[in-house]
């Protein structure tokens, strides 16, 4: 990200709740990547406020970011939310909220800011889980990151070379993703790469490997799968898509995307494997977009 991200934390206190509640509670950064990825921001008894505002207490410095936009505080055994009438809304697991108790584990959305709720006396262990998680995970769309998936590509490449077996790669991304955010905002960008992240994987199966490219592009690796299985899968995917127009805060936008298919049945070079769905996919897109192509 170009946006300098600056935060502090709030001072952390001895428990004083007389209902002997455990004070192990802090938010994770997760996104975006920055300086302060996988940062651990421990909640004292006295709460913490988000805000871009210098007087807040974990301070996140980006404009979609209110001043004073939300509040972490203790309810007796629990932790609640408050919503501080913040411009573009907070949301914890991508529902809208204005007050609510948060759960272990839940997601916390400020702005463009990701946080991870983690509470009880599993936190460091869940702690060090979620630094995993960070290492093969894009944080916004929950999809594997693109360290994962050259490490498995490279596995996947290593065994078509011992099996003699097909290999498959899908690689799409969002046709005219720019006039999105240009037309309707980085936020709406955002939903938009996290509801499509969320139709494909309920199209992958376990041993198929989804993950976020970089921006706007995605990838499935489609190990055993043939030319016309992974031209199948594509076509499924960009209906998909396609069939049903993405929603986010009153807006509705129609989606479309353009895939690349490329199939190997014999050991190669995985940047040359990776060269030959890119260049599928931007053959599907000066062809008209909306579109696979192998």
């Amino acid at each position: 990200m170009s946006d300098d991200w600056k935060t502090k934390i709030t001072e952390v206190r001895p428990p004083t709740n007389p209902e002997g509640a455990s004070s192990q509670a802090c938010v994770v950064w997760i996104y975006p990547p920055g300086a302060d990825l996988g940062r651990r921001f421990e909640l004292s008894n006295t709460g913490m406020v988000i805000g871009r505002g210098g007087d807040t207490d974990l301070l996140v410095d980006k404009d979609s970011v209110s001043r004073r936009h939300a509040k972490i505080e203790r309810r007796g055994n629990r932790w609640g939310i408050v919503d501080l009438g913040s411009t573009n809304g907070t949301y914890v697991n991508d529902a809208p909220v204005s007050d609510r108790l948060l759960d272990d584990g839940d997601l916390v959305k400020i702005g463009a800011a990701i946080f991870k709720f983690l509470t009880g006396g599993n936190v460091e262990s869940a702690y060090h889980e979620e630094i995993y998680q960070m290492t093969i995970v894009d944080g916004l769309t929950r999809a594997y990151n693109k360290r994962y998936f050259t490490e498995q590509l490279e596995r996947e490449l290593a065994r078509l070379a011992r099996h003699r077996r097909s290999l498959s790669l899908v690689m799409f991304d969002i046709d005219h993703f720019k006039r999105i955010n240009d037309n309707h905002g980085h936020l709406t960008g955002d939903h938009v790469l996290k509801e499509l992240a969320s139709r494909v994987r309920s199209r992958v199966r376990r041993e198929e490997i989804f993950s976020r490219y970089g921006g706007e592009e995605f990838v499935v690796l489609l190990p055993e799968a043939s030319r016309d299985n992974a031209l199948e899968f594509a076509e499924q995917i960009r209906r998909l898509i396609e069939k049903d127009p993405f929603a986010f805060e009153g807006d509705v936008i129609p989606v479309t995307i353009s895939c690349g298919v490329a199939t190997v049945e014999e050991e190669m070079p995985a940047e040359a494997f990776i060269k030959l769905a890119d260049d599928n996919l931007y053959r599907a897109k000066r062809a008209g977009r909306n579109r696979v192509v192998a």
